[in-house]
C-alpha cells in the first residue's frame, strides 16, 4: 500500500524535505537555541524550587547571598555585586527588607549611601538554602577564557538588541515578572506544548 503513494502524500513528503533541508540558521541555529533552552530552563527550575522551599524568587535569594558574603556599603555596591543595575537590586533589596531578611541603615560615613546587611533572620534563612543558578552561571562564565567571555558578550548584546531589548535595566532573573500588567502576554512561547 505504501509503494503506491497519492500525489498528495508525496508532495506533502517532498515539503517535509524541503522544510527540513531550510530550517532558519541551520545546525547553528540549533545549538543556539538548544543552549539558551538549557539555560532559561536551569534558571526557571532553580526558581520554582527556590519559591517553593523558601517563598523567596531567586533573585532575593541571589542578592542574600551576595550580602552573606559582606555586607554592601551603598546599592551601588551591590549593583555591582549582583551584576545588574542599581534600580534592579533596589526593587529586590526593599522587598528583602518589609520581610526583615536585611536591614538598610544610612552611612555612617555619607548619609546619602545607604548600607545593607543581612539580619538574623536573613542569616538563619540562608543556612537552608541551596545554591543559586544565577550564581552558578556567573561562575561558568568566569570560567570562560576572556576572549571567549568578550565574545559571548558581543554576541548575546547584538541578539538581545536584535529582539528589540532596548537600552533599560533589566531585572535580575524571574524577578518582578508577576509585578509588570500584561507581563508575558505578548510572548506565547511560555505555553506548555499539549
Amino acid at each position: 500500500m505504501g509503494a503506491h503513494a497519492s500525489p498528495t502524500t508525496r508532495t506533502t513528503r517532498a515539503r517535509r524535505k524541503t522544510a527540513a533541508r531550510q530550517a532558519p540558521g541551520g545546525p547553528d541555529a540549533r545549538r543556539v537555541m538548544d543552549a539558551i533552552r538549557s539555560i532559561v530552563q536551569r534558571l526557571r527550575v532553580s526558581s520554582r524550587a527556590c519559591e517553593r522551599q523558601l517563598g523567596l524568587s531567586s533573585a532575593q535569594l541571589f542578592v542574600l547571598q551576595q550580602l552573606d558574603q559582606a555586607a554592601a556599603a551603598s546599592i551601588a555596591e551591590l549593583a555591582q555585586r549582583t551584576l545588574t543595575h542599581q534600580s534592579s537590586v533596589s526593587v529586590v533589596v526593599t522587598r528583602l527588607s518589609e520581610r526583615g531578611l536585611v536591614a538598610r541603615r544610612a552611612s555612617a560615613e555619607d548619609a546619602r549611601r545607604t548600607e545593607i546587611s543581612l539580619t538574623p533572620a536573613g542569616r538563619a534563612l540562608l543556612r537552608r538554602a541551596p545554591r543559586t543558578a544565577q550564581a552558578d552561571l556567573i561562575a561558568a562564565v568566569d570560567r570562560l577564557p576572556a576572549d571567549e567571555r568578550r565574545g559571548l558578550a558581543q554576541s548575546l548584546t547584538t541578539l538581545a538588541r536584535a529582539l528589540g531589548a532596548g537600552d533599560e535595566a533589566p531585572p535580575l532573573f524571574f524577578e518582578g515578572d508577576e509585578a509588570r500588567p500584561g507581563a508575558g502576554a505578548e510572548d506565547c512561547d511560555d505555553r506548555e506544548e499539549s
